[in-house]
Formats: structure tokens, sequence, C-alpha cells
């Protein structure tokens, strides 16, 4: 008789964002006339550039003419990507990557999910908390975290950071040392990024300890502050301890698009086995590469004009972050994030649950967040917002919050 994977029998309830969107779905359709804002999951509203239209119309084109069409993609992504992604994402922060330690892929969360598959189930990891819910999940499903522990929230064979007020939302080292850490910043959930000499102890400390950091960089577009690393590779020694995920989701509203990219230096190795063609192996087996009208649309992101149209439209939601942080702490709450991230990490209310204060903002004042107690223990007593509505949405969420 077959079997199956029990690990996922593990797992507590659905996932946060299926479980958000059950429940909104629900209050929706039993008051219709109420208008919801939606300040949610971390989904982008503007359309895509002008820039990027253009390529998906030149590269569909293509496709309809027997001398450029194109089927399968190449194993790692088209060349062009790629040139374009060394060029722009590292080079011009004084960082060189080859083209071969890139791999182009269908987003971010794929490869977060994924990227456990190369390392052996005995491995350790620790993550932040509250944590983007891919890392732990996709660990518990591989039988890598244990037991979960109702009475804590937590996972018996899981490192927990927390990152807390007294902390800035910034992880402190582990005393138990890890296999695997999971680092992102500029961070989601809490919006808190790290200087580039704090990031350089966690690079040090992960050759120290013989670890790897798995470094989700999906917010970079956003920083706005110079201390700020853009890369984790603008460390020294990263290149031999440290794996770069990569998306387009959010710098250019590819969220239905899906692109992103993942990069595993050649120097970074377990014994003589690099890790790179461990990945490469994988990619090639169960990935058929994201498709090329999508590709050219992301080469486009990097022409002037793409970067000129892709910035405006971060500088938009920016300002809508500016609003939601500021009119928060106006009406009295206590909020960070918003400043180098499109996340704003506000403290529940009169000693509420994070997901008592979800259903009484829902029903209240009709606006939906994110409970952060779904991003681990550490969260409970907070709550996210995002800043990727319409500014007029925006405005409208936080004049219904002032009020309550």
């Amino acid at each position: 008789m077959f079997k199956i994977n029990e690990n996922y029998l593990k797992l507590p309830g659905s996932y946060l964002f299926s479980t958000i969107g059950k429940k909104v779905r629900e209050y929706s359709e039993a008051n219709p006339d109420k208008k919801i804002i939606r300040l949610g999951i971390g989904d982008v509203t503007l359309p895509l550039v002008p820039s990027v239209i253009d390529a998906l119309h030149l590269a569909v084109d293509e496709m309809a003419e027997k001398t450029t069409f194109k089927g399968y993609a190449p194993d790692l992504g088209y060349e062009f990507l790629r040139q374009a992604i060394a060029t722009h994402d590292f080079k011009t922060r004084g960082v060189t990557i080859a083209l071969d330690e890139i791999f182009i892929s269908d987003g971010a969360k794929s490869d977060s999910g994924n990227i456990q598959e190369i390392f052996g189930v005995n491995n350790k990891i620790a993550v932040c908390d509250p944590v983007y819910p891919v890392y732990v999940d996709s660990n518990v499903m591989a039988g890598r975290t244990g037991d979960y522990l109702t009475d804590t929230g937590k996972w018996s064979n899981v490192i927990y950071m927390p990152c807390t007020k007294e902390n800035n939302f910034a992880p402190e080292l582990p005393k138990e040392s890890p296999d695997l850490i999971y680092l992102c910043f500029p961070n989601n959930p809490t919006g808190s990024t790290i200087t580039k000499d704090a990031l350089q102890k966690w690079v040090d400390y992960a050759i120290q300890v013989e670890a790897v950091i798995i470094y989700d960089a999906a917010y970079e577009a956003y920083i706005s502050e110079d201390n700020v690393p853009h890369t984790i590779y603008e460390c020294d020694g990263a290149k031999s301890c440290a794996i770069e995920i990569r998306s387009f989701s959010k710098n250019a509203g590819f969220t239905g698009t899906r692109l992103g990219f993942t990069v595993i230096p050649k120097e970074l190795k377990c014994g003589e086995v690099m890790l790179n063609s461990l990945w490469a192996r994988r990619h090639g087996t169960k990935f058929n590469g994201a498709p090329y009208i999508t590709q050219v649309a992301g080469a486009a992101v990097y022409t002037p004009e793409g970067r000129t149209q892709t910035m405006e439209q971060i500088a938009y939601y920016m300002n809508n972050a500016k609003v939601i942080r500021e009119g928060l702490q106006a009406a009295g709450y206590t909020a960070s994030g918003g400043v180098n991230a499109p996340y704003i990490w506000m403290e529940t209310p009169k000693s509420m649950t994070s997901w008592e204060f979800f259903d009484y903002l829902l029903t209240t004042a009709n606006v939906v967040g994110t409970p952060g107690s779904g991003f681990g223990p550490s969260g409970e007593g907070y709550f996210r917002l995002t800043s990727f509505g319409s500014y007029e949405s925006t405005i409208e969420a936080i004049e219904r919050i002032k009020k309550l």
C-alpha cells in the first residue's frame, strides 16, 4: 500500500494567507455592503510599467514567428537576463557574480521553499521569529523540524531567534550552532533592516560554525538608507557561506507574472562538493525554466527607462508606507518599519491578541491586515500592514483606524 509524507500532517492549520483569505471572504459574503480595504497580503496593485509591457508585446510577437520562436529555456535562464542581473544588481555594488552562479526561477517563494532540498534532513535550521512562514513550513514538509509544540507555538528542532522591540527587531547570534540560517532583510514581516557591519558579523559567524546563510533579499529595492547593504555579498567572505534569493515581484510588480533568481557562488562548498552544482542538478531536473516572454520582461526592468519607471512605483508604495506609519503614530499606536521596506509593524492595542485585532479591524473598520502571530510566537501582540494598496485606499484605511 502506498504511503504519504506524514510530515505534512504536522503542519498546524492552513497556510497563513489562505486562512486570512477565507476569513475575509466569509465576512464579505455576509456583509456585501461593506467596502473592505486590503492591506494584508503583500501583493502589488500598480500595473506593470510601460517598458515591461513593451518588452512583453515584443516577446509575444517573436513567439509568433518561426525565426524568433523560443521553446524550452536554458537551464539557468537566458544569458541576456543573467548578464543584466550580474551587472546591475551586483557589479554596481562592487560585487562580481559569474553568470553560471545565477539561476533564473519563477519567483523567490519557490526558491525559498525548494532550496532546502539540497541539504541533508539532519541539518538544523535557525529562523528569525517572527518569520516568513515558507522557511519553516518547507522544512516541516522535509522532516527537518521535529514536533510542533502547541504550548509555545514552536518546533522542537528549530532554533528561534527572537526579533523584538528590545533588539530593534533584528536577531542576535544564536547560542546553539545551526547548520542553516534563514535571514531576510529588509525584513518581512517587521520591515526592519541591519547595517553592513551587523550583517558582516553574521557572515563571520556562519564561517566560524560552518553554517550556510540563506539570504532573502526580495525587498532590496526598497532600501533608502546608505548604511543598509543591498546584497549579502557586499560582506567579506559571504561567497563562501551564503545563498541569496531575489524576486521581481516587489521591485517590478511581477507578482502575477512570476520571475526571480537565486545566486549560489561556486566558492560555497561542503567539503569538495559545490552547492552550485547540486542546485544546478536540482534546477535542471525539476524546473523547465521561466517563460521566454517573462525573462524578456525581466531584462526590461534593467534598462534606463525600466529602472526609472519601477523606481517611481517603489516611491509610490513607500509614500504609502510613510502615510501608514505616521498616521498610526499620530493616532497613538506604536509602529515601526516602512523606511526600508513596504511593511509596517504595529503593536496591537488594549492587550489584544494578533487575531483578536484582525477580527476587530475587519469588522469595525473593514480593513484587512496580517496577524503577527501568524509569523511566529514573537509576533504575538503585533500586526503587519502593507503599503501595496492605492494611495487613496491607504489614506481611507488610516482614517478609519484613527476613528476606532
